[in-house]
């Protein structure tokens, strides 16, 4: 079993920045894929960044240039860095990952709880 909590949601104005964070409850290096994902009022879940073990990220159009994925792997923890936040980035933000169950043989999915962005003047 994988836990994820997620935090760092807040309020920021058009063009501000921001940081969310997504604490793992095993290594990172376990992990076969981390990333985050967000989820407006009356929209799916939609991906914004994935990241593998194998180092490909995969980072959605409207994240290009904008957002960026890091990893610090001595604190189990994982970063989604905004910038040029838009009114259009409000949402609900989940930080995701899949790992590898050698028990079950099965790839198995982790969610946090989320945490809100909202963009605000």
């Amino acid at each position: 079993q994988v836990q994820l909590v997620d935090s760092g949601g807040d309020s920021v104005q058009p063009g501000g920045s921001l940081t969310l964070s997504c604490a793992a409850s095993v290594s990172l290096l376990s992990l076969h894929l981390v990333g985050w994902y967000r989820q407006a009022p009356g929209e799916q879940r939609r991906m914004v960044v994935t990241t593998t073990r194998a180092g490909d990220t995969n980072l959605a159009n409207f994240a290009k240039g904008r957002f960026a994925i890091s990893e610090d792997n001595a604190k189990n923890m994982f970063y989604l860095q905004m910038n040029g936040l838009q009114f259009e980035d409000s949402a609900d933000y989940y930080c995701y990952a899949r790992w590898w169950d050698s028990g079950s043989r099965s790839w198995n999915d982790y969610w946090g709880q989320g945490t809100r962005v909202t963009v605000s003047s």
